[in-house]
């Protein structure tokens, strides 16, 4: 009994060794590059989703992105939200490509132990240069919403398109940096996460882009806090960026579905409100509103 103890908690340390390294790894942003951008279109192209208004276009566009536990309600409610603004809306996929979606393997990524922001920011930059070979897409006025890991993986790529290197797991950039950069203006946030591992302050953000970023105060999955001070930070450093805090709010607000052990809730009146906040913020930008 005694030595089977003892071998359980050794099992035990090496899983948390493991788990340690990894999250170090995650931290100093190094992954082994595994995909050539083509490699990686043909991985999330089959498992993306485009809404377009109606009409033949072209129309400006939109990019999601989903919090860790995958593509959800959520993303077809701001979705919906774009098309009515007059823009396509691509929800971006990062899980259904890796099997993350089966048997609750996303709760890797939300630990940080799989696919951090820096990472899947690849994704998302595969992604802005796939836009401009869409039909009835202006890849010319492009927006972005994140929200959760999401937003988390916004934030590192807006960073990294001010560097040579492309995100971790790409061989390379699919297009030049800067020309990924260009087309970018309204950046929404919703409750990201802001702690160690993000990295998204590390530099500058194109000084074209705006952002918005709306947090849950009562926040029991990301802190809140973090977000604030990085806020502070990357607007000392340039950064165009709104922050807003909604009282009294926990994570995820805006999102029906969740697993059954979830202790977070929708929240229909903070959905409205945000709903309410994001369409006043993208009435700046050059997407001709469709109305509801």
């Amino acid at each position: 009994m005694r030595k089977r103890l003892i071998l359980v908690l050794a099992m035990l340390g090496l899983v948390a060794l493991a788990l340690g390294l990894n999250t170090a790894r995650n931290y100093a942003g190094w992954q082994p590059a595994t995909d050539t951008p083509a490699e990686r279109l043909a991985r999330l192209e089959p498992h993306w989703r485009l809404l377009q208004p109606d009409g033949p276009g072209p129309h400006p566009a939109a990019v999601l992105l989903s919090g860790c536990d995958g593509v959800h309600d959520n993303m077809d409610y701001w979705a919906r939200q774009f098309v009515a603004m007059g823009r396509a809306a691509l929800i971006l996929d990062s899980h259904a490509p890796r099997l993350l979606d089966k048997a609750q393997a996303w709760r890797a990524l939300c630990a940080g132990q799989v696919l951090p922001g820096a990472e899947r920011a690849g994704d998302l930059a595969v992604a802005l240069a796939a836009l401009r070979g869409m039909p009835g897409i202006d890849a010319s006025d492009i927006a972005l919403l994140g929200a959760s890991h999401g937003g988390w993986t916004v934030m590192e790529l807006l960073r990294q398109l001010g560097e040579d290197e492309p995100p971790p797991g790409l061989t390379a950039w699919p297009a030049p940096p800067d020309s990924l950069a260009a087309p970018l203006g309204p950046v929404v946030l919703l409750y990201p996460y802001c702690g160690l591992l993000n990295g998204a302050a590390k530099g500058p953000w194109p000084g074209h882009v705006q952002g918005l970023m709306l947090l849950a105060e009562l926040d029991s999955i990301t802190d809140s806090a973090d977000c604030r001070q990085m806020g502070e930070d990357l607007i000392a450093q340039g950064a165009r960026l709104t922050v807003t805090t909604y009282p009294g709010i926990n994570h995820g607000f805006d999102q029906r579905e969740r697993s059954s052990l979830s202790p977070l809730e929708f929240d229909a009146k903070a959905r409205a409100r945000a709903t309410r906040d994001i369409r006043s913020f993208m009435q700046g930008f050059a997407a001709p509103a469709a109305g509801i």
